[in-house]
């Protein structure tokens, strides 16, 4: 059995799967050593372990893995099942390259864009030859509140909510059409261009803003469609590269 550990911006999720199929998740707020080894304690089958991080994290967590476990902390040194053509591999986000090999292992020889949208919009493309070349970086949605409310002496901050009006009728409701029409006016733009380019491409949206997105775009509806949705997509990617590793 597999165990996958992503620490994001927001929160830490760790996937168990066996083989390709995820049998248990979890999210939590904060991660210890404490708590993962309460984790694991509790899934006693765990023989591979890797860890991918955004943030600066105690390095007993590593330290811990290490010993325990068969471990991989992903980094641009890591193999992986995709070619790197990013020209400066060491900055990318380790979030947005497992998240392009969760949507390659989808589409596999098949031009896809995975949307990741959660703290950060990223936009990650995989070509038909199952190279990576990067991709796009854009501000979330409670980055979009927190701007407007910080650069600006009297707009008020506001939290998410769902918001399709395209009028707003007072401030509090200008402030939710500027922002939550844009951003889905930014995203279906994005696609467009790509489709552009690769009339035959594949979209998989993902993140902690998944159900927003879904009902904004006509996703894997019928048979002809292109855009898809994968709440898990990122730890798929991660046990994409553990598998292939451990091969």
């Amino acid at each position: 059995m597999n165990a996958v550990i992503d620490i994001g911006n927001t929160l830490t999720k760790i996937g168990i799967f066996h083989s390709r199929e995820l049998k248990d998740f979890s999210a939590y707020e904060i991660i210890s050593v404490e708590m993962l080894k309460k984790y694991f304690s509790d899934h006693s089958s765990i023989e591979n372990v890797i860890l991918s991080s955004v943030i600066e994290h105690d390095k007993n967590i590593i330290e811990y893995l290490k010993s325990e476990f068969r471990f991989i902390e992903l980094s641009h040194k890591t193999k992986i099942p995709i070619e790197n053509l990013y020209q400066s591999p060491e900055t990318l986000g380790k979030d947005r390259l497992a998240s392009a090999v969760g949507a390659n292992s989808l589409f596999r020889n098949q031009n896809v864009l995975s949307i990741d949208a959660g703290t950060c919009i990223k936009y990650d493309f995989v070509n038909s030859k199952n190279q990576y070349l990067g991709g796009g970086i854009s501000p979330g949605i409670e980055m979009r509140f927190k701007a407007l409310n910080q650069f600006t002496d009297k707009l008020p901050l506001l939290n998410y909510r769902y918001f399709d009006k395209l009028i707003g009728e007072n401030s509090e409701e200008s402030i939710l059409s500027g922002v939550m029409n844009g951003v889905v006016e930014e995203v279906k733009g994005i696609i467009a261009r790509y489709e552009e380019q690769y009339p035959d491409i594949k979209v998989v949206f993902t993140g902690g803003y998944l159900k927003f997105f879904e009902k904004n775009f006509n996703i894997g509806s019928n048979e002809k469609s292109n855009i898809f949705a994968d709440s898990f997509l990122v730890l798929k990617g991660l046990n994409q590269i553990l598998e292939f590793n451990a091969k």
